[in-house]
């Protein structure tokens, strides 16, 4: 059997467009939050989402603790939140936070959703929580901030020709 080469293996998955997404949780009597794109929906009965966390990732620890998440899908143009949670803090945003359910979730994003952890799953160097979907808030906006190849991206046009789209790179981005 053939090994793969982690890096080509990482470049080929990331021609596959996804959301950005900040995973939030609260535990030991802190705020914790992160940057993440492995975020999908599972079931709509009941409601279930699902998010992956690496193993040497300090968020996996505290989820396991607090036994519940939250996830605030970034609009476009939240670049520097994106930026902020995945490692490369900003000491020029302030008040990032609202809250749903008792968990923080980011100001301004298009959806966020509190969840409890209804399963945990070993996978690889990743554990895959599903949660169970408690609330969810919707903003005004509809425009979502992308990844692709590595970058932040934008869908052009959503509103007038949502068969048309052109990635848009904003800002490199690397984790």
């Amino acid at each position: 059997m053939r090994l793969l080469d982690p890096r080509t293996f990482r470049d080929a998955c990331g021609v596959f467009a996804t959301g950005v997404n900040v995973i939030t949780t609260h535990s030991d009597g802190h705020d914790h939050g992160m940057t993440a794109n492995a975020f999908m929906s599972i079931s709509l009965d009941p409601p279930l989402i699902a998010i992956s966390i690496a193993e040497k990732a300090r968020m996996l620890e505290k989820i396991q603790k607090s036994g519940r998440f939250a996830v605030s899908v970034l609009a476009c143009g939240m670049d520097s939140v994106a930026w902020h949670f995945a490692g490369k803090p900003n000491a020029d945003l302030h008040d990032l936070f609202d809250t749903l359910d008792g968990l923080p979730v980011i100001r301004g994003a298009l959806v966020t959703f509190s969840a409890i952890v209804h399963d945990e799953i070993l996978a690889g160097d990743h554990t895959i929580f599903v949660g169970r979907v408690q609330s969810l808030a919707r903003s005004d906006g509809d425009e979502p901030l992308l990844f692709f190849k590595g970058k932040f991206g934008a869908v052009e046009n959503t509103r007038k020709a949502a068969s048309v789209y052109r990635l848009e790179v904003e800002t490199e981005f690397m984790w």
